[in-house]
């Protein structure tokens, strides 16, 4: 009986450490394909996208703010305040309900084409790195080489463009925090009027620097949850960055390719064990060794397969985006019942949201009775006291907001002013009373109507409590 196991050492270790426990650099490969093309073309239309967004305003609200600090919120231009914070909430469920029903389909390709973190890394500072160190072998040669001329310049030159591109991605992290007009006010403002906003700006450099110039494919590995929610999310039929090692082992396994063989006589599978699908993973993983947390399915061992397997007259594909259920017992994707249980929630809460969208008001006005406040008498009138709250979501200024008592009969007086200004995106707070004739009261709890109007137009209409005697004509 044979006592041979599936080596699964290669799970004890990851690959940025050494067998002392220091940081061991991963040097890969430049990527070169199909996908890899695509791949770029995606990523730069998404960092075209995440360096505007904060830019770019609609109707005067800016496309993407998350000021967490004041409590406003845009989304795609839609402002979302403290009030709306159900609507936030819901939208955030939206995206993790759809990021695992993506998951539980495709696998982690999330991380490979949409992330930030990568799209970042590969896209921008490994690109720079290439192009000032080289390729993988010239980047190891240049990391053990001794410290002269050479290597101190291009180590300076990649270290200053990091930081500069560290410091702009800073700022338009900023701009998402605060308000791209509040940014573009502090640089105009100049550095001295603003240095708490300059130390803000330096710890998120330091930080942005510090990930993309040690930490890199750590954020992947170690920092990011979501590698880990493979182990709940996957199965076998879900759509991976796969190693086909059904046609790549064979029978006698992988092995180098020798001249005029032939590889079906030889039980051979079509791996040629060149490994060069590890030497271009961002991650230094060998994508042979099944799934594992550390793949972001990028596909740059995709690439570098089939071009290995076009120089060898062998089929492409032969790592390939499958599920193990089509690799084992080649079955085709098809929708499981627990992707169809995740999009019928995902249908419902995308239900519930737009329609919480189209009830959902430009002003929210709330009155509420004067806590410990009983009702006073007046003569023949009862008089209630009242806290009232004006939220104006728009972008335009209410420069003479009144109130009307629509049901029952009676009248509203404003402490203070008769009318209220209120700026745009600006709430109002203030005290008012309401006198009613006793002979129109129905009742020692009557509901009261109140509309209010912006310049003799209706912004809102808010409803609350009128409390009287328990006795009446």
């Amino acid at each position: 009986m044979s006592t041979n196991l599936p080596d699964d050492s290669f799970r004890d270790t990851i690959s940025t450490i050494d067998e002392t426990g220091k940081r061991s650099f991963i040097f890969p490969k430049i990527p070169v394909g199909k996908f890899y093309d695509r791949r770029k073309l995606v990523s730069y239309g998404l960092l075209i996208f995440l360096l505007s967004a904060p830019f770019i305003k609609i109707n005067g609200n800016q496309f993407l703010m998350f000021n967490v600090m004041e409590r406003k919120f845009n989304i795609f231009s839609f402002p979302f305040w403290p009030q709306d914070f159900h609507l936030f909430v819901i939208s955030m469920i939206i995206g993790v309900v759809g990021l695992a029903l993506f998951t539980v389909a495709f696998g982690r390709i999330f991380c490979g084409w949409f992330c930030p973190q990568t799209i970042f890394m590969e896209m921008v500072f490994r690109r720079i790195e290439f192009m000032i160190d080289g390729d993988r072998g010239a980047q190891m040669r240049l990391a053990k080489q001794s410290w002269d001329g050479e290597k101190i310049g291009k180590r300076l030159l990649k270290w200053f463009v990091f930081f500069v591109i560290s410091f702009i991605i800073a700022n338009v992290f900023l701009a998402y925090l605060i308000g791209s007009d509040e940014l573009i006010k502090f640089i105009e403002e100049g550095p001295l009027q603003n240095t708490h906003t300059l130390v803000a700006l330096l710890i998120f450099t330091g930080v942005f620097y510090f990930i993309y110039a040690w930490f890199r494919e750590q954020v992947c590995i170690i920092a990011c949850p979501y590698g880990r929610m493979q182990g709940v999310l996957l199965d076998n039929k879900t759509i991976n960055v796969a190693y086909d090692y059904v046609r790549g082992e064979g029978e006698e396994g992988r092995g180098k390719i020798n001249k005029n063989e032939d590889r079906a006589s030889s039980g051979k599978g079509d791996c040629i064990d060149c490994k060069l699908c590890v030497h271009v993973c961002p991650t230094g993983i060998d994508i042979r060794n099944g799934t594992q947390l550390e793949c972001i399915n990028c596909t740059a061992c995709i690439d570098e397969c089939d071009t290995i397997m076009e120089k060898v007259g062998f089929p492409k594909g032969l790592i390939r985006y499958a599920s193990e259920d089509e690799i084992m017992k080649k079955e085709k994707f098809q929708l499981t019942l627990r992707m169809k249980g995740y999009i019928a929630v995902l249908s419902i809460l995308i239900g519930v949201f737009i329609g919480m969208l189209f009830l959902r008001s430009d002003v929210e006005a709330t009155i509420l009775h004067m806590p410990g406040q009983l009702f006073q008498h007046d003569g023949t009138l009862i008089s209630n006291v009242y806290n009232y709250e004006i939220v104006n979501k728009t972008e335009g200024d209410f420069d003479n907001v009144t109130f009307k008592l629509v049901d029952p009969q009676g009248t509203i007086k404003l402490v203070g002013n008769p009318s209220v200004k209120i700026a745009k995106r600006g709430m109002s707070q203030g005290t008012l009373f309401v006198k009613i004739p006793e002979a129109n009261l129905k009742g020692e709890k009557v509901k009261l109507k109140i509309e209010i109007y912006n310049n003799n137009q209706l912004i809102e209409t808010a409803t609350t409590n009128f409390m009287g005697p328990r006795s009446f004509n």
